[in-house]
């Protein structure tokens, strides 16, 4: 069904002169609208869900450990998967027979609202 890449950076490539990755605010405000606080490591968990989403694809806890590391944050295994397990349990992301998590159409839709100016 998914096709991984090894790199993140591809990505978050722009289209056509546009970046598409999403920014933090935008991740901040679905937080906000879930009642959780915002910490660095749903952020970035969150950011990498939303590059996998936007390929068309969903990963699991090892492969949002890894694009973690690429980025030179240094969180262990278990907090990613700990972060993925909250995130699932108030509903922002699931996760499906395959083990990988992807977000809820619901977060998704406040994720690609334009950001505010």
């Amino acid at each position: 069904m998914y096709h991984p890449h090894s790199s993140l950076q591809a990505e978050r490539a722009p289209v056509n002169g546009v970046d598409e990755r999403v920014g933090n605010e935008q991740i901040r405000e679905l937080l906000r609208a879930y009642g959780l606080r915002t910490s660095l490591i749903r952020l970035k968990v969150i950011d990498a869900l939303h590059a996998a989403d936007r390929n068309g694809r969903s990963i699991g806890v090892r492969g949002v450990h890894a694009q973690l590391e690429q980025l030179d944050i240094p969180l262990s295994f278990l907090s990613v998967r700990e972060v993925l397990k909250r995130l699932c349990a108030e509903g922002v992301i699931s996760l499906g027979s395959d083990k990988c998590y992807s977000l809820e159409p619901q977060a998704r839709a406040v994720l690609e609202q334009p950001a505010p100016r």
